[in-house]
């Protein structure tokens, strides 16, 4: 019965940056549920892999090696889906990354790449799947990732959370904009993830520290950070992606879902050790935190 209400058996999904990683877990998501696939990605070993597990699911897969950057590419892989398919009913545009660097270390290089990675791609995708949705008058759903940091002032990620930012009004513009084309456009949000991507975007020296910590140290710290306990997984995101790709959604469009395990409602409060939750350690955090402190 639920397969049924989903209605996603026999249709068509594009995720760009779907072949490794959170991408990677929304295109076997999506297979699993009877859908065929399309992937963009510059990743050639990760994406030949999703290929392969989608086939043993069952479900046609074509891809195309190609880095969102790159406006010629981006075209030519909607051209491709045009030709491979005759409908398209799903577009996941989870792309995205980012290096930490201080604001005033930029150059314009490096923030006109920002921009284009992670909101410039967005616009472009999405104009050129609409035709293609629109090939079959069935409508389609359209799905951004965006993050936890477009919504807070994310020190270090200042020109990435502003151009992640951005796809948030995106989002509900053209939510309202496409509501009569039948075509929803909704956001997946994640805040830290167990994910490749994830972990290159830290600067080396802090991402040196985190591979030596114990592992206990490193999940004492996520239960800390994160009211649900563990951090979402790739999994965990890719099952709202499916959410939002099927009927099951179908009267949901221009919405957010954070997907993080409750940090985003906590926004500060903390579970200090030895001083529960508080937005700056108090007390018997301090000494716990602090060695030697008095309080």
């Amino acid at each position: 019965m639920l397969d049924e209400k989903a209605n996603l058996n026999g249709k068509v999904a594009v995720l760009l940056g779907g072949g490794f990683g959170i991408g990677a877990a929304a295109s076997l998501g999506l297979a699993q549920t009877g859908v065929d696939i399309a992937i963009f990605d510059k990743d050639v070993a990760g994406m030949a892999e999703t290929k392969a597990h989608v086939e043993a699911l069952g479900r046609r897969c074509v891809t195309m090696v190609g880095d969102v950057l790159s406006v010629d590419d981006v075209r030519k892989f909607y051209e491709m889906v045009g030709q491979e398919f005759d409908r398209l009913d799903i577009v996941v545009n989870v792309a995205g990354g980012v290096k930490q660097r201080d604001f005033l270390q930029g150059t314009d290089a490096e923030d006109a790449e920002d921009i284009r990675r992670n909101f410039g791609y967005v616009i472009q995708s999405i104009r050129l799947a609409v035709p293609l949705i629109e090939r079959a008058s069935r409508g389609g759903s359209i799905i951004n990732f965006t993050t936890i940091e477009a919504y807070r002032g994310a020190a270090g990620f200042s020109v990435y959370a502003g151009a992640k930012a951005a796809n948030a009004n995106l989002r509900r513009a053209l939510a309202v904009e496409f509501g009569t084309r039948n075509i929803r456009i909704n956001e997946v949000t994640p805040d830290t993830t167990p994910s490749r991507g994830n972990m290159s975007a830290l600067k080396p020296d802090l991402l040196k520290s985190m591979e030596d910590a114990p592992i206990e140290d490193i999940e004492a710290s996520m239960a800390m950070y994160i009211p649900r306990g563990a951090a979402a997984s790739p999994e965990d995101l890719a099952d709202t992606v499916v959410f939002l790709a099927s009927d099951l959604s179908r009267s949901i469009t221009g919405i957010n879902i954070h997907v993080d395990g409750g940090t985003s409602a906590a926004f500060g409060f903390i579970n200090w050790p030895g001083g529960g939750y508080c937005p700056a350690p108090v007390g018997e955090s301090i000494k716990k935190l602090f060695p030697g402190a008095t309080v």
